[in-house]
């Protein structure tokens, strides 16, 4: 090969690599409330590039597969069986109820808004643990394909389209509810005080096709993990973090993880358990304002319907 081949290879090589880089993947949050930061608020929708869909915990502010925010979804992301992230019930319609007590009257048990969703998109549902036997049974009672429900366990990884997806994990519960359960071991199990154990929960790791890598932190408190798995192993450029409280880490203990194990380019707050803003703006003396306080990495507020759009190196580029 000659030189000037060479350096043709090389030119070559470089645009495409900045073709890659100048693709964005977008984020936008789907909470209860246009514009606001809400009680409820878990749920995102993640588009790579090349057109793959993927929404992450619906929850209970998804207004079921009709929600016009949605379109195509090719994939549902479940960190673990709580009603507020795989959606016990639901709003009926965005800006239902108030941003600190939205209307999610709407009940979804015992499909739950994850499986209503899945059915109506054709979408794959992908979890770790024993979720997966859990979802596909609700599909195939439904009618639906029981394949559709994937497992991806820590360690290793699963791509839909061109987004390569593993499971890290979670320190939380995770119990599956009765009113999930149709027959007679539901009711048995609430009159117990019980729940169906689903195994660990998980948060997930993304690598998309323009490289770039988000972690999805489902519900956890700090775990070794996020540095020896999701900053080390894999190099995280977004971080979306739980910061509520009692159930999951709160703002100070989030903004540890942020600042000392993980160290991504920016945060976006999530499951805050609060009406974090008014008028998009953060309301004083919440815990997203404490957890803003205390970060030393860009916060992106996740102002639902807003759409955050980042490159393959982790930088924000619109909405920022």
């Amino acid at each position: 090969m000659t030189m000037h081949h060479v350096a043709g290879a090389l030119l070559a090589g470089c645009l495409v690599a900045g073709q890659a880089q100048a693709q964005t993947v977008d984020i936008t949050p789907l909470g209860s409330h246009d514009g606001e930061f809400c009680l409820f608020d878990r749920a995102m929708l993640l588009v790579d590039p090349d057109g793959t869909r993927i929404l992450y915990d619906p929850g209970r502010t998804v207004a079921g597969a009709e929600d016009p925010r949605l379109g195509d979804v090719d994939a549902l992301l479940v960190s673990h069986m709580h009603g507020d992230h795989v959606g016990d019930r639901r709003i009926g319609a965005v800006n239902a109820g108030a941003c600190g007590k939205p209307d999610v009257s709407v009940e979804t048990v015992p499909n739950t808004n994850t499986v209503d969703i899945a059915l109506a998109k054709s979408a794959t549902i992908v979890s770790g643990s024993e979720m997966p036997q859990f979802f596909g049974g609700k599909l195939k009672a439904l009618g639906g394909d029981a394949a559709k429900s994937q497992l991806v366990r820590f360690g290793g990884s699963r791509k839909i389209g061109g987004v390569a997806i593993t499971t890290v994990p979670a320190v939380h519960s995770n119990g599956i509810s009765g009113a999930m359960i149709p027959g007679d071991l539901g009711p048995m199990l609430d009159a117990a005080g019980l729940t169906a154990y689903a195994g660990p929960p998980t948060g997930f790791v993304l690598t998309f096709s323009n490289g770039l890598v988000v972690y999805l932190s489902g519900d956890t408190g700090v775990t070794a993990e996020q540095k020896t798995v999701v900053a080390d192993q894999y190099g995280a450029d977004v971080v979306v973090m739980n910061i509520g409280d009692t159930f999951t880490t709160g703002p100070t203990e989030a903004a540890h993880v942020i600042n000392t194990l993980i160290k991504p380019k920016a945060v976006i707050p999530s499951h805050a358990n609060e009406e974090a803003t008014k008028g998009g703006a953060v309301v004083p003396g919440t815990k997203t304002a404490t957890f803003i306080d205390h970060v030393k990495v860009p916060v992106l507020l996740p102002l639902s319907g807003r759409t955050l759009s980042f490159n393959g190196d982790g930088t924000c580029t619109a909405e920022c």
